[in-house]
């Protein structure tokens, strides 16, 4: 069953038992209004039958009928205290049988509804007494003929009523859901179009108001396309990436053993240009391999007091083996600071900025490194004097294998890997930031905050 043909359903059902149900309680109010007026005509014509009552010499009740309203319908009996039918209307003088005989019975006034000769009436038996001694009953009855046949119309003009506004209301819901639900089916089948297409850019059309239902879900399932398409343009990016940046490393290692192969003898300089393309490999694949782990929520940090200070010297002596004669490892400014982070994982933010300063800086120029505090931060700063980044790759650096043709040139290594992407993901798990501003021509600044260490006296 459709979601169109339910709500058709529940609209219609729900319409017609709230009419339903005001017909119920309008026919309830009219039969009591009708019952109390009935009563109410039966108390007064028994009261005037009552004021007029006395006894005669004989010590039986005399009666003086009033004139009665032939409009009102109303009979009269009345009974003494032995049984004996006292007194009785025209109309019930072939009638022998009190109207009401459980009335007689009461000691008190009472109302009920009786049938006599298969005709509905409403009774009222009251008690007279004089002298403090029960004397007679009167019994007062009316036909209800007429309240029957007002309930059974109002009955019929209920059912009818109801039927009729029931499938109207089917109607005009099975309109209106279709009308409110047809941008889902859109929804439904773009969605399908973009399966069977493989189209994430297609969006779903929507010209109703944004801030209801069915707009926040077309706004929703838009958004996660936009975003499904953003993945899967970054997912294709990032395989060909990967692709290009495997296929320079074998292609140096295929070349250099084909050469030995045709030269049939080892070669000094090609073994060690396959090695260092090995090694390379075998530090892309770590790199992957470590990111990969840190997105999915696999890579644990050893969060423990590290100090910086310590840590940035163990790097500065590790690089200036790196970079031997070529350039200069400057530290101009170093303070004793603690943070608390992963020292392993610091010390390879440190690494890889040093490092691609290193590369990316020409013969003869300068490295400085400082490390200091600022208000509840430590600050740690690489800054070389390379070629810098142009203006239009800064906002990208620090994505996975981003490329662009002048940054091809800085260095053999070209583009900017998966380093700088690893470094971002450290250092914002400690908290931190990374930031960088670069000038072509003048050179490149990293800059890292970190927050210090909270000591127990704080």
């Amino acid at each position: 069953m459709s979601l169109r043909l339910r709500l058709t359903i529940i609209y219609s059902a729900l319409t017609g038992g709230i009419l339903l149900l005001l017909g119920v309680i309008t026919t309830a109010l009219v039969s009591i209004a009708l019952i109390s007026q009935t009563d109410e005509i039966l108390a007064q014509t028994v009261n005037q039958i009552t004021t007029s009552m006395h006894v005669d010499q004989r010590g039986g009740p005399t009666v003086f009928l009033p004139q009665l309203n032939p409009a009102e319908n109303v009979y009269i009996q009345i009974w003494d205290t032995q049984g004996k039918l006292v007194s009785a209307s025209p109309g019930l003088s072939g009638l022998q049988e009190p109207l009401d005989p459980a009335g007689l019975q009461a000691g008190k006034a009472i109302y009920q509804d009786v049938y006599v000769s298969q005709s509905h009436l409403r009774t009222l038996s009251m008690p007279v007494a004089l002298g403090g001694h029960p004397f007679v009953v009167v019994q007062a009855a009316t036909s209800l003929a007429l309240l029957d046949a007002l309930r059974r119309n109002l009955v019929d003009i209920l059912v009818i009523t109801t039927l009729l506004a029931t499938l109207l209301a089917g109607l005009a819901s099975w309109f209106v859901v279709g009308q409110a639900l047809a941008p889902l089916k859109t929804v439904t089948d773009t969605a399908l179009q973009i399966t069977r297409a493989d189209d994430l850019s297609r969006r779903i059309p929507y010209h109703g108001q944004d801030n209801d239902e069915v707009g926040q879900l077309i706004y929703a399932f838009n958004e996660t396309l936009e975003r499904l398409e953003k993945l899967f343009v970054a997912q294709q990016r990032f395989l060909a990436d990967v692709s290009h940046e495997l296929r320079t490393p074998l292609t140096a290692i295929t070349g250099n053993a084909d050469l030995m192969r045709r030269m049939k003898s080892v070669d000094e300089e090609s073994l060690t240009s396959i090695e260092d393309e090995a090694d390379r490999l075998t530090r892309l694949v770590g790199d992957l391999l470590l990111l990969t782990q840190a997105e999915s929520g696999k890579l644990p940090l050893d969060f423990k007091p590290v100090e910086l200070d310590t840590l940035l010297l163990d790097v500065s002596k590790e690089m200036h083996v790196l970079a031997r004669d070529r350039v200069q490892i400057k530290v101009t400014e170093i303070d004793q600071i603690q943070v608390n982070g992963d020292r392993d994982r610091l010390k390879q933010v440190l690494l890889n900025l040093v490092s691609n300063a290193i590369n990316y800086t020409p013969q003869g120029g300068e490295i400085i490194i400082s490390l200091g505090k600022v208000g509840e931060q430590a600050r740690l700063i690489v800054r070389d004097t390379g070629p810098g980044i142009p203006a239009e790759d800064l906002p990208h650096i620090f994505e996975r294998f981003y490329r662009a043709e002048k940054s091809r040139t800085r260095s053999k290594a070209g583009g900017f890997g998966l380093g700088l992407s690893i470094a971002h993901w450290i250092v914002t798990h400690h908290e931190g930031r990374i930031e960088v501003n670069s000038q072509e021509g003048k050179g490149t600044t990293f800059c890292i905050w970190l927050p210090l260490l909270k000591t127990t006296d704080e």
